[in-house]
């Protein structure tokens, strides 16, 4: 079995220095076991950040971070924020890799996901995309690979009330797919978040990348059903990973007006459903 080769992009907006450097740390960690198992030859990373000009600090001081035996590391900056998706395909042109891996800067690989994902793509020629094994800071699953959405599981998740999630747990987890997310290596899934998408590069390439009609939230959602049409999307827990990212509604008026933008324009696309 041939190594392979790999891209990744990370998309920054006045990401905290620290976070930054944490993450391209278990990024470089995670490439070196994989290289070490044989599965990974040449590696280029591009980080693409959409901060204003007195907020790139954090990304220069990743890039005198990065050891450079782990691969080429590349800056794209200047081009303002353009959100999450069109962000990403900033690079898509200039991908010649065999992989690509999609990653958030909040983060942390563990040292063997790579060469988890890595392999189950080797194995398992019918998958397209590989999404992780999720937890949070305080080592609690996270469930992120979903059903199909509807508008009222959203408002569950999203905003509702702590007594009305509770008076309707059931539907929540059936929506992030608790009855089928394990131990084993799952296929067939819907849905994969695009805080880690590991993708083959001829695939992404296909699809086109986001589509940037989306500025934030829904664009992986999208990009998952679009790519579930061609290969398979799995889940390899195997492959796992720490988030440190919250949900809209914690985060401001202004996600959530995107979060809802975002929505109509993803049932619209792909169809509505207004309760599971």
């Amino acid at each position: 079995m041939a190594a392979a080769s790999l891209s990744a992009t990370i998309v920054a907006y006045r990401t905290d220095a620290r976070v930054l450097r944490c993450a391209l740390h278990s990024l470089a960690r995670a490439i070196e076991e994989a290289r070490a198992a044989g599965l990974l030859d040449a590696v280029t990373v591009h980080i693409v950040d959409n901060s204003p000009d007195d907020a790139r600090a954090a990304a220069a001081q990743a890039l005198r971070a990065w050891p450079p035996a782990a691969g080429e590391l590349t800056l794209l900056a200047g081009q303002g924020n353009v959100g999450y998706g069109r962000a990403n395909n900033l690079v898509l042109p200039d991908l010649a890799s065999d992989l690509h891996l999609v990653m958030n800067p909040d983060v942390e690989l563990a040292p063997d996901a790579l060469r988890a994902g890595l392999q189950a793509l080797a194995d398992h020629p019918d998958v397209g995309l590989v999404a992780p094994a999720v937890q949070g800071e305080d080592g609690a699953r996270q469930y992120l690979c979903r059903r199909y959405p509807s508008v009222w599981v959203l408002f569950l998740r999203g905003f509702a009330p702590q007594a009305l999630r509770e008076r309707f747990r059931g539907a929540i987890e059936r929506y992030e797919m608790r009855d089928l997310i394990g131990d084993t290596i799952l296929t067939g899934v819907p849905l994969a978040s695009g805080c880690f998408m590991l993708l083959r590069t001829p695939l992404f390439a296909r699809l086109g990348g986001f589509d940037p009609r989306y500025f934030m939230y829904f664009e992986d959602y999208d990009l998952s059903l679009r790519a579930g049409r061609e290969a398979d999307v799995a889940y390899v827990p195997q492959a796992r990973i720490t988030h440190h990212g919250g949900e809209a509604a914690g985060k401001g008026m202004r996600h959530v007006a995107w979060f809802v933008a975002s929505a109509w324009r993803f049932f619209s696309r792909h169809g509505w459903r207004l309760r599971s």
